[in-house]
């Protein structure tokens, strides 16, 4: 067995640096994290173990003055800061930069043509409803932007209306493009006169992972994706390494290898691409997975 960890899996950019914004602030003191501060147990694990504290809106509301919050990567509605303010909170955002632009692009948006009497407006966000990012979106809007999934909930959008179509950062390119064009379509099977102004707000750091990602899953004859449970990249990630290489599992943590390899032995005499008297698996994971997690998947495999 040849063991090899995708270089360009791990932490994406606004998740380092909130990781890195909890190491530092918890040097200072008692530190509390406003929901999960990355979508990977393992990680929320490790750092609680140094001290921080996750807590929901419910605890928000009743955390004493002077009480230190960090903000994660995913961003937060303008309500969570009216909170904070209201009772003394210092406040640590770590709000991922990306984030925190397409939040902003969307509150001008909502600005700037709320009081469209004639033809009330729409701004439809292409996201995950009840994800931790979308809900910040959405709060830029006073709750009242459009949250859609596919395009089979198309039906949610009057295409008389005038429509600012706007995506999560984390959904797929291809995904969004279909969106748009579903979109025109209607319009034009309507025969509107309206025109839809479309912001492309994906990031590209993490949309180009799946080119990549898949080129390692194809390299390799198992892949092991290591993602958490609760990451919705890692769901869409995973899919996109099992659709050019069937011989992928996933796990979430070192001790989930031995029952997933045994399910993978048992299943791999029906399967192809597992020819080589070495067997070549690839370790890889969402932008949610921390590299040392990776690499302890691969000192399990190495020491089985």
């Amino acid at each position: 067995m040849s063991i090899d960890i995708d270089i360009n899996s791990g932490f994406c950019f606004g998740v380092t640096r909130a990781i890195q914004a909890a190491e530092s602030e918890l040097q200072k003191g008692a530190l509390y994290c406003l929901g999960d501060i990355v979508h990977n147990g393992q990680e929320v694990k490790r750092l609680e173990l140094l001290g921080l504290q996750t807590i929901d809106y419910d605890d928000l509301r009743t955390l004493p003055a002077h009480s230190r919050v960090l903000l994660r990567a995913h961003g937060e509605p303008p309500s969570t800061y009216w909170i904070a303010q209201q009772r003394g909170i210092e406040i640590i955002d770590a709000t991922c930069p990306v984030v925190k632009k397409l939040q902003d692009r969307i509150r001008a948006c909502y600005e700037k043509h709320r009081n469209d009497e004639a033809l009330p407006p729409q701004i439809i966000i292409y996201g995950q409803p009840g994800h931790a990012e979308v809900i910040g979106l959405q709060g830029q809007t006073n709750n009242t932007a459009i949250v859609i999934e596919s395009i089979d909930q198309l039906d949610r959008i009057d295409f008389t209306r005038p429509i600012y179509l706007f995506s999560q950062t984390t959904k797929s390119v291809e995904g969004f493009q279909a969106l748009v064009d579903a979109i025109k379509s209607a319009i034009s099977n309507q025969q509107s006169a309206i025109v839809p102004e479309v912001h492309d707000t994906i990031c590209r750091n993490v949309a180009n992972r799946v080119a990549q990602l898949q080129d390692f899953a194809r390299a390799n004859d198992l892949v092991i994706f290591v993602g958490g449970s609760k990451s919705s990249n890692a769901r869409v990630l995973y899919k996109n390494c099992v659709e050019v290489n069937p011989n992928t599992i996933f796990i979430s943590s070192p001790d989930e290898v031995v029952d997933k390899l045994s399910t993978f032995h048992t299943a791999s005499a029906d399967r192809k691409n597992v020819q080589r008297s070495t067997l070549k698996v690839g370790i890889c994971g969402a932008t949610s997975t921390p590299r040392w997690l990776m690499k302890q998947v691969r000192d399990k495999l190495t020491n089985l």
